[in-house]
């Protein structure tokens, strides 16, 4: 059995078949999910996992080279604004654009977050 690192097969499969520029969307148990990306839906209840733990532990496996979130993460969410600051290249769009721009995601990592706009796309970068 794997010692450490992510334990989900799924989501540690998924990672590992991730490329340079990829779209992986973090994102809390209220964002809609379109049709089309793979799905690791780690959601066990109300809360957990909280976003803030998916989010540490994925930083831990992605080089990100880039992060999307929507600009109302600032005022309603103003921990999870804390937690996308030190994301590389953060740019923030509104909340609508970032439903349409998950679409595009090659992987979406569904939390058990239940606050507003706890969500994220990350842009893969490479590790050399």
């Amino acid at each position: 059995m794997k010692k450490s690192g992510i334990l989900n097969r799924h989501l540690a499969g998924a990672l590992a078949e991730l490329g340079h520029g990829d779209g992986v969307l973090v994102c809390d148990v209220g964002m809609p999910l379109p049709e089309g990306p793979r799905v690791v839906d780690l959601a066990f209840r109300a809360g957990v996992p909280r976003f803030a733990d998916v989010l540490d532990g994925l930083l831990t496996e992605l080089v990100v080279e880039g992060a999307t979130a929507a600009h109302e993460v600032r005022e309603a969410n103003p921990e999870a604004a804390r937690l996308l600051a030190a994301l590389p290249g953060l740019g923030f769009v509104p909340h609508e654009e970032l439903k349409a721009l998950s679409a595009g995601a090659r992987l979406i990592v569904r939390t058990g977050e239940a606050r507003p706009y706890a969500n994220v796309l990350l842009r893969c970068g490479v590790f050399f």
